[in-house]
């Protein structure tokens, strides 16, 4: 299944800047944030999803593919192969053999762990959850929010009132896709995203 899967990588990182929150890396993020005005009140969060690819769920996660692709036709190209692309992700999210000292197993569930494609698609997945959902319910509240595949970083701001009701909210809604969970900090002037020490200061950010 290697063959499949870096040719489903290969593809997969045509979809990827419809990602709204995907970042290659954290030069993008010093890059952004030396472009952003905070407000007064901006703070800085970050969280990290436990065990991620175990956690996707295989049917949770081909099923946001093949939403994301439906939510996003107009932007991939006109001869991106749909239909065998989805069914080559199928095959190979589902048909993962590995070996085990002397062992053979076959993956029932999760991300076909050791695959090319495996990132990419946890990018996706979770990808379709923050398009349709947190980045559309909370726009009023992040003002910067990215995501490197299982490392999520954002500025988070506050509500006039409210703001442990909606903060809550948020919280539960980044948790409301299948069976992964993230572990969430709470919002402060300081956080650590990747290589990254992120500091507010006087309504600055510092890295």
């Amino acid at each position: 299944l290697t063959v499949f899967s870096n040719w489903l990588d290969f593809k997969m990182k045509q979809l990827l800047p419809s990602v709204k929150s995907y970042v290659k890396n954290s030069f993008e993020i010093i890059e952004d944030l030396k472009r952003i005005t905070l407000p007064d009140n901006a703070l800085v969060f970050s969280a990290d999803a436990t065990s991620m690819y175990t956690n996707i769920d295989t049917e949770t996660g081909l099923q946001a593919v093949r939403d994301f692709l439906n939510c996003n036709s107009e932007h991939i190209p006109e001869d991106f192969p749909t239909n065998m692309f989805l069914q080559v992700l199928e095959l190979v999210m589902t048909n993962n053999i590995f070996s085990f000292g002397d062992t053979t197993w076959l993956q029932l569930t999760g991300t076909a762990m050791g695959t090319p494609a495996a990132c990419a698609y946890a990018t996706i997945t979770y990808g379709q959850h923050e398009n349709t959902k947190i980045l559309t319910e909370f726009s009023s509240n992040l003002l910067y929010y990215k995501r490197y595949i299982d490392d999520i970083f954002a500025i988070w701001i506050p509500p006039e009132t409210g703001n442990s009701i909606i903060w809550k909210n948020f919280k539960e809604r980044i948790n409301n896709w299948g069976t992964l969970k993230w572990i969430i900090k709470e919002p402060s002037h300081k956080t650590i995203f990747l290589d990254l020490n992120i500091e507010l200061r006087n309504s600055k950010i510092h890295t």
